[in-house]
């Protein structure tokens, strides 16, 4: 059966066209995986939007978050066989999972977990691995002593989904996580949140449950809006991770009278630079995967769509782009 994949259309990089791309052969450390479901995350409708702006000489394939089954491993594999279920996030780098088949570095792999089916599993790796590289590599909350606090920024999006139940889980701090809406805060307690407060107003929603400081700060949408929040709530010696990008200069001042640190936490940096830990990431997916058929942790599906076709990429991009998504959205091939 020919491949199938959903692109950016070079001659209308607003839209999306179907393309036969050719069979491709894995490299020394590569599987080919067919792929069964895909999520979409924020990260497709950052790169459409660049691609709309820069233009493109050749469709481009999108989709950074997948199950599926392997079908052929390259010299250098281990670990992994024709015929194995395995999940992962990818590498921007390289042609996305909106395709039946995709070529992946085996070290960036995990097994997927045996308990979820396919759309349960996809929607997991990118936000997982971005949740706990953020928490454990770089705020190293699992040192924490109890009674420290971490301040989530975005509870209920897909990164913030994995990010109250890991922390509340794997280490001794208090969960704050912020949410605007019922639903949405509803959705961080169930999580795991020991309190949750509306962005807005931040520092006077916390001083009102009587929280002038916290430890650690992991920011996942509009560092720039929150910024001064951030800035003024940190702890002396505390420490602050943020997954988006600033459009402003970020004033450091306040940062350095408290000898506060700030981390960047991009999950594609192992993969796109092949740093010499890549394999961490399929490690981890390993203790995630672990961990949800321990029944310890739980999918953060919300939604699903059916068919790898035009239609159903473009509605799942704008329903991104409408920016109330709770939980993650996947489609199932």
């Amino acid at each position: 059966m020919p491949i199938k994949a959903i692109a950016v259309d070079p001659k209308n990089p607003a839209g999306f066209i179907e393309i036969s791309p050719e069979k491709p052969a894995p490299g020394q450390y590569d599987l080919l995986v067919e792929v069964k479901a895909v999520s979409v995350n924020p990260v497709d409708t950052k790169v459409h939007a660049g691609l709309q702006k820069s233009g493109l000489q050749q469709p481009r394939i999108l989709g950074w978050d997948a199950s599926g089954v392997v079908l052929e491993v390259g010299s250098g594999v281990k670990g992994f066989k024709a015929g194995d279920e395995v999940w992962y996030a990818g590498d921007i780098t390289r042609p996305g999972s909106n395709s039946t088949q995709q070529l992946i570095d085996s070290r960036i792999v995990s097994h997927k977990p045996s308990s979820l089916n396919w759309a349960e599993s996809a929607a997991m790796p990118l936000t997982a691995l971005t949740a706990w590289e953020a928490l454990f590599e770089h705020l190293k909350i699992q040192d924490a002593a109890e009674g420290k606090t971490l301040l989530i920024i975005g509870g209920a999006g897909g990164v913030g989904s994995l990010a109250i139940p890991f922390a509340a889980q794997l280490s001794k701090v208090k969960v704050i996580a912020t949410a605007s809406r019922p639903e949405s805060a509803a959705w961080c307690r169930e999580r795991g949140a020991d309190l949750v407060v509306d962005y807005r107003e931040l520092k006077g929603n916390l001083a009102q449950q009587g929280i002038e400081n916290v430890d650690y700060i992991l920011c996942l949408n509009d560092t720039d809006g929150h910024w001064k929040a951030i800035s003024d709530l940190i702890a002396p010696l505390g420490h602050i991770c943020t997954i988006v990008e600033n459009q402003q200069p970020l004033d450091q001042n306040a940062l350095k009278l408290k000898s506060a640190a700030l981390h960047w936490e991009l999950m594609f940096t192992r993969s796109m630079f092949t740093t010499p830990d890549i394999a961490q990431q399929g490690e981890i997916l390993r203790q995630v995967a672990q961990l949800l058929d321990e029944g310890k942790l739980s999918t953060t599906l919300s939604e699903t769509l059916q068919g790898l076709t035009v239609e159903t990429l473009t509605a799942a991009h704008k329903k991104l782009l409408d920016g109330h998504m709770q939980g993650k959205l996947v489609i199932v091939y």
